[in-house]
């Protein structure tokens, strides 16, 4: 099974898809495309731009492109797609986005972690509020239309966690939580 989290940035993605390896026995974890270039060297602007979110893109892409089973994915192309279209709305991405329909039909289960009210993480005026919520916002008009089973968590970081164990259970995926 191919779990995508997705969400904008300061919402508990990584650590939640860290808190699921815990819990799914067998399955590996794709860090954030972000990290994943940065670790291979490439150089982001010091606030990353369209190009950067380009580049993050493809790499998702790649990511979730790639043989394999029992993975989870921190981030994926939709939730990257949201930035560039939340940084640049006058950009046509629908070629972007109609690959990223494409490529993300591989992906089983779809977890969106939205900014809650009130937000359980504080944001500094460094971490872009306002793109962030704007994000959230793109994500949350778009998810529900792709043709990928969906669930949005919330709550604690435990409360998200069987959230999803039981989407797992329940697709049939099998899991023994500890």
């Amino acid at each position: 099974m191919k779990i995508a989290v997705i969400g904008a940035h300061k919402v508990g993605k990584t650590t939640l898809a860290e808190e699921l390896l815990e819990y799914l026995p067998g399955y590996t974890l794709n860090i954030e495309p972000y990290y994943a270039l940065e670790e291979s060297g490439y150089i982001f602007s010091e606030i990353p731009d369209v190009d950067d979110f380009i580049k993050q893109f493809e790499c998702s892409l790649e990511q979730i492109s790639r043989p394999g089973d029992n993975i989870i994915f921190d981030r994926s192309p939709i939730d990257i797609l949201a930035y560039i279209h939340a940084i640049d709305e006058a950009r046509n991405i629908k070629p972007l986005f109609e690959t990223a329909q494409t490529i993300i039909a591989g992906i089983d289960l779809l977890v969106f972690v939205p900014i809650e009210d009130p937000d359980l993480i504080s944001c500094q005026k460094s971490d872009l509020p306002k793109l962030r919520y704007r994000v959230n916002d793109i994500l949350n008009d778009w998810i529900w239309d792709l043709d990928i089973k969906t669930v949005e968590v919330n709550g604690t970081l435990v409360n998200r966690r069987n959230q999803i164990i039981k989407e797992v259970v329940n697709m049939g995926a099998g899991t023994n939580p500890t």
